[in-house]
């Protein structure tokens, strides 16, 4: 997540100018926006005279409507406290959804980051933290440089290009009376220029900016420039090296999500969303997926033992490119349908302090120095996962003790296979189609779910029974309820709209409309928002159907709640609704479960000692839980509850509002006593919908956690409670604001006297 800076100086371009020359910041353009930001001000932030307030750029989204806007947040750290205050709850979410807290609840990666850099400094040097977040490494090499006494002063220069951590950062610095020791820059690390920010090259560079792939945050580039313009020759680097592992898996789980046209011939209702010469026409994005593998390894057969992939040293100039042929010896029989990958760091030049991504299945053997440490084996964290590609079509047969081929190719910022036969590359997405939809692999799934289908194609046929030549509506991003009802009633007239897909949608529509048998005179597709539709874009006629899955494209973020955006949109076209019009899903129905989540919970607990450094200044800010002043929780986070560690049910599941959609979207209330069926220690509620969707409300879809391609509301309570079954009970009440799409939740606990 990055920022823009800009300066309130009179810049050359106005604010208000520079907002109307960005593009409405869709999925599609929101990269180019803020690249442009960047850049305009990059300029600004130079010519800015000293002192000047620092203010930024960041993206403000209505889940009800999608649309978002560019607003204006002051990055004046003089006002912070008053600042804090005003904070709204929106923005505190923001912040929460960041992986900080979780990076700083990680009490072995901190550990194994503090002795590599007390290792590494013998002495007052020079150093550079890049992507500095709260200064943690920073703190670190200037606590380490001041136990050494020297004529020579050792410097730390930071940089952080997220301006509410910059803020944050510069507040923790404080706190721990070491804001004279590190000096900052609101800045990214290519601004950065020796004898303007820093007085000469750094000896030392400190550095965390990994993900779960490793080069997803810009590792390469960022070292390149780093070594060209911002450090000595042959310099010490923290972490030293980095290795990329991987192993070869049948997993029907993982197969299911991004082979459409295999996973839909056992369907039974007739719609062919991948027909024959067409099947790669719908497909996940080939990329690497985080995901925590162990919650799946039950149905995971390894079919490999794990194998080196790349190794990227820190402290020399990486290569942009490289790729890499590796022979795989199999260890077992199948058909291989991912490879899950993960990497190791070694963090000190010596070898002696290492830490790890790896599945719980692969042991610390990896790290074959006797006298070094392993971190990060044995903890759960959700900043740090491992990686799954999906090997194409129906997997690579292997047979016992023979080999495979698996390329390995990495760019600046990603990391890609190929399984290769008989020296010809297999084909993974060379012959995608001239319309192909890429979609997430979750919703690929549930496309070629054939239960999730039926139930639709039910519901709709019932509808479609009781009327002739029907007018409908497709609400969403749903290329299935498009093609369903066109291919199910042929006086049907259809108009999808397709805020997500846009022109591809109607591309796709057109593609595989032979083969479903219907005509695309009778379906009129519009590729933007329902709040920006113009009466020349709908039907003279009254609607008879209104319909939505509700999955829309582009949502693996957003809260179960944030799907009522169906709802608002039904709103939005009453006026040409039929007075019997079937309106799917008729009702959502807010459920709720009392859960224990240790490692979840573990994760955003509120931070006070950070490997010595008071870190509870953050704590408010990034939304964490637990030993708070305030009683207040921390806000609903959208999870993968199968992916959160540790979990229990310790409820049955329970009711506590109701959507009805049959009506006007408006402000809803709804409250639930619980009552505990299991013991334990409770440290939060699941939260999420079920879609009624027959006319008769007897048919519905869950969006819990039996299905995994849904993500569920977790809400964190301030602190743990035990639980015992006869002993205590909970209180849930729920308010939905309909201006602003948010779903408020208020937990309480109740003792019997």
């Amino acid at each position: 997540m990055r920022s823009s800076l800009l300066s309130s100086y009179k810049p050359p371009i106005s604010i208000s100018t520079l907002r109307s020359l960005l593009p409405s910041p869709s999925s599609s353009s929101r990269g180019f926006s803020v690249h442009l930001m960047s850049l305009l001000a990059s300029s600004a932030a130079a010519a800015a005279p000293p002192g000047a307030r620092v203010r930024a750029f960041q993206l403000q989204l209505n889940p009800l409507t999608g649309d978002s806007e560019w607003v204006v947040v002051d990055g004046d750290d003089d006002d912070v406290e008053e600042e804090e205050k005003r904070r709204t709850r929106s923005s505190t979410t923001t912040m929460a959804t960041t992986s900080y807290l979780d990076m700083l609840n990680d009490a072995e990666r901190n550990r194994a980051f503090r002795l590599a850099v007390e290792r590494t400094i013998s002495g007052p040097c020079r150093v550079l933290d890049i992507g500095a977040g709260t200064g943690l490494l920073s703190m670190m090499a200037a606590r380490a440089m001041a136990k050494f006494d020297s004529q020579k002063e050792g410097k730390v220069t930071a940089c952080e290009s997220y301006l509410p951590m910059w803020k944050l950062m510069r507040r923790v610095l404080r706190a721990n009376g070491m804001e004279t020791m590190v000096k900052v820059f609101y800045k990214r690390s290519d601004e950065l220029q020796v004898g303007v920010e820093l007085e000469s090259p750094a000896d030392l560079l400190v550095s965390e900016i990994l993900d779960s792939e490793l080069l997803g945050e810009g590792l390469i580039p960022t070292l390149q420039h780093a070594h060209d313009m911002l450090l000595v020759k042959n310099p010490q680097t923290v972490p030293y090296r980095a290795t990329t592992y991987g192993q070869l898996v049948e997993s029907p789980f993982l197969w299911k999500m991004h082979d459409l046209h295999n996973n839909e011939v056992n369907s039974l209702d007739g719609i062919h969303l991948t027909p024959n010469g067409l099947e790669r026409i719908i497909s996940a994005k080939p990329q690497q997926y985080a995901m925590h593998c162990n919650a799946i390894s039950e149905g995971i057969r390894l079919l490999s033992e794990p194998f080196k992939i790349f190794e990227f040293d820190f402290w020399k100039r990486p290569a942009s490119y490289g790729e890499k042929e590796i022979q795989i010896k199999a260890i077992d029989d199948g058909k291989v349908h991912a490879v899950i990958s993960w990497w190791v760091l070694q963090l000190d030049s010596a070898g002696s302090i290492f830490y790890s991504t790896a599945p719980r299945w692969v042991r610390s053997s990896i790290c074959q120095n006797k006298s070094s440490h392993m971190f990060g084996t044995n903890n759960w964290c959700d900043h740090w996962k491992q990686c799954v590609w999906f090997i194409d079509g129906t997997g690579m047969p292997a047979l016992k003790d023979k080999y495979l081929s698996l390329k390995a190719t990495h760019n600046e910022t990603s990391i890609s296979y190929t399984m290769v036969v008989e020296k010809q590359t297999s084909c993974n997405h060379s012959s995608l189609g001239d319309h192909l939809l890429v979609l997430p692999p979750e919703k690929v799934a549930l496309y070629g779910d054939k239960d999730w289908r039926l139930v639709l194609s039910k519901a709709v046929k019932e509808a479609l029974n009781t009327r002739s030549s029907p007018s409908c509506i497709v609400a969403d991003d749903s290329v299935f309820l498009t093609t369903l009802i066109a291919s199910l009633s042929k006086t049907s007239h259809v108009i999808s709209i397709f805020p997500g897909l846009q022109d591809k949608g109607a591309c796709y529509i057109q593609a595989i409309s032979d083969a479903n048998g219907f005509s695309m005179d009778r379906i009129k597709v519009i590729g933007k928002r329902t709040s920006s539709l113009i009466s020349d874009d709908l039907t003279p006629r009254k609607v008879d159907l209104f319909v939505g899955e509700p999955f829309f494209y582009g949502n693996e973020g957003m809260l179960p709640w944030q799907n009522l955006r169906f709802w608002k949109e039904r709103t939005l076209l009453d006026s040409i609704l039929a007075e019997d019009a079937f309106i799917m899903p008729r009702k959502g129905i807010l459920k709720v479960c009392a859960m224990s989540l240790p490692d979840l919970w573990r994760s955003r607990r509120s931070l006070k000692d950070v490997e010595g450094f008071d870190h509870s200044a953050v704590n408010e800010a990034l939304g964490a839980c637990g030993d708070l002043p305030t009683t207040e929780d921390g806000p609903c986070l959208p999870y993968y509850l199968w992916q959160c560690g540790d979990i229990k049910e310790l409820s049955k599941v329970y009711s506590i509002m109701e959507f009805d959609f049959s009506v006007p979207i408006h402000a809803c209330f709804g409250k639930t006593e619980i009552e505990f069926s299991t013991p334990g220690t409770c440290h939060g509620f699941a939260l999420w919908i079920d879609w009624l969707i027959d006319e008769r409300d007897s048919i519905s879809i869950s969006t819990g956690p039996v299905n995994r391609h849904w993500k569920q509301g977790v809400q964190l309570i301030n602190k743990p409670v035990v639980v015992n079954v006869a002993s205590c009970y909970a209180k849930i009440e729920a308010s939905f604001e309909p201006s602003i799409g948010e779903l408020s939740i208020k937990p309480s606990f109740s003792y019997p006297s």
